[in-house]
C-alpha cells in the first residue's frame, strides 16, 4: 500500500514524526474500526480516528440526535436535530477526510447483534454510556481477539483502559460486577462538561491509533483516571481474572 500525493500532504505534520513516518501511516489506512455510541465520546473519537488516516470507519448508534447533545456532540449542528446520529455522523466524517470510508450503523448494539457489527474490525472502541452496554461490547471483542478501548466520563472526571483479549485485562477482569445502580453515575442523571468528554475521546482515539500501528505504549492492564478539577491523573495497575467469563480460555 502507498500514499498518494494528497495523503502525503493531508497528514504531512504526523508523518514528519521520528516515530511515525509512512510506515505507521500505512497501518493505520489498512485498518477498519468501529465505533459504538456517537455521542459525547464517539463525536472526538470518530473525529479523530477518521482525521488521522483510519482506512474504514463503522459508526455505530441507533439514536437522533436531541438539542441537549449539541452542548458535548460537536460532530452535530442544531439543523441536525431529529435526525439520526449514525447517517449525520458519517456526512460529515466523510466531509472531513474523503479517504476514509465511513459504514453508518444505525442501530443499537445490544448481545443479540454485538459480534456481527463488531466482526472484522481491528480495533473498538466503546464510546457508550452504561455497564451494561459496556460488558456487551467488551463480551463480544474478546469472543472475536479484537482489541478494545473503554472508557466512561460523568461530571469533571473520566477513566480509560485499553483491551487486547487473551493477553491483558479485559473489562470483566477491571469491574467483575457492576456497581448497584444507586451508585452509578450517567451524563442525564449528574451531568458532563462537554470539554471533559472530549479529552476522554480524545485519550480514546489517541489509545486506538496506538493499538493499530504499534507506536506508542497503550493502556494495556491500567486504568487511567482523569480529574478535570485539578487535571489530576492516575494511573491503576489492574490484570487477567482466572475465570473471567468473557476473557479466560475455556
Amino acid at each position: 500500500m502507498t500514499l498518494s500525493e494528497r495523503e502525503l500532504e493531508r497528514y504531512s505534520r504526523q508523518l514528519l514524526m521520528d516515530d511515525w513516518g509512512g510506515a505507521a501511516q500505512e497501518r493505520l489506512k489498512a485498518s477498519r474500526a468501529i465505533v459504538v455510541g456517537a455521542g459525547a465520546l464517539g463525536s472526538p473519537v470518530s473525529t479523530y480516528l477518521a482525521a488521522a488516516g483510519i482506512g474504514t470507519l463503522g459508526v455505530v448508534d441507533g439514536d437522533e440526535v436531541e438539542l441537549s447533545n449539541l452542548h458535548r456532540q460537536p460532530l452535530y449542528m442544531t439543523p441536525d436535530v431529529g435526525n439520526r446520529k449514525a447517517d449525520v455522523a458519517a456526512g460529515k466524517l466523510a466531509l472531513l477526510n474523503p479517504e476514509v470510508v465511513v459504514e453508518p450503523f444505525p442501530a443499537t448494539l445490544e448481545a443479540s447483534n454485538a459480534e456481527a457489527i463488531v466482526m472484522g474490525a481491528d480495533v473498538v472502541v466503546d464510546c457508550t454510556d452504561s455497564f451494561e452496554s459496556r460488558y456487551v461490547v467488551n463480551d463480544a471483542c474478546c469472543a472475536q481477539g479484537i482489541a478494545l478501548v473503554e472508557a466512561g466520563v460523568v461530571g469533571h472526571e473520566g477513566l480509560v483502559l485499553s483491551i487486547r483479549p487473551g493477553r491483558s485485562a479485559c473489562y470483566r477482569c477491571a469491574f467483575p460486577t457492576a456497581p448497584p445502580a444507586a451508585e452509578r453515575g450517567s451524563c442525564r442523571e449528574a451531568g458532563v462538561l462537554g470539554a471533559m468528554a472530549g479529552i476522554v475521546g480524545s485519550i480514546q482515539a489517541f489509545e486506538a491509533i496506538k493499538l493499530l500501528t504499534g507506536v506508542g505504549e497503550p493502556l494495556l492492564d491500567r486504568i487511567l483516571h482523569v480529574d478535570g478539577h485539578d487535571m489530576g491523573q492516575i494511573v491503576v495497575a489492574t490484570s487477567r481474572r482466572p475465570g473471567c467469563s468473557a476473557c479466560a480460555p475455556e
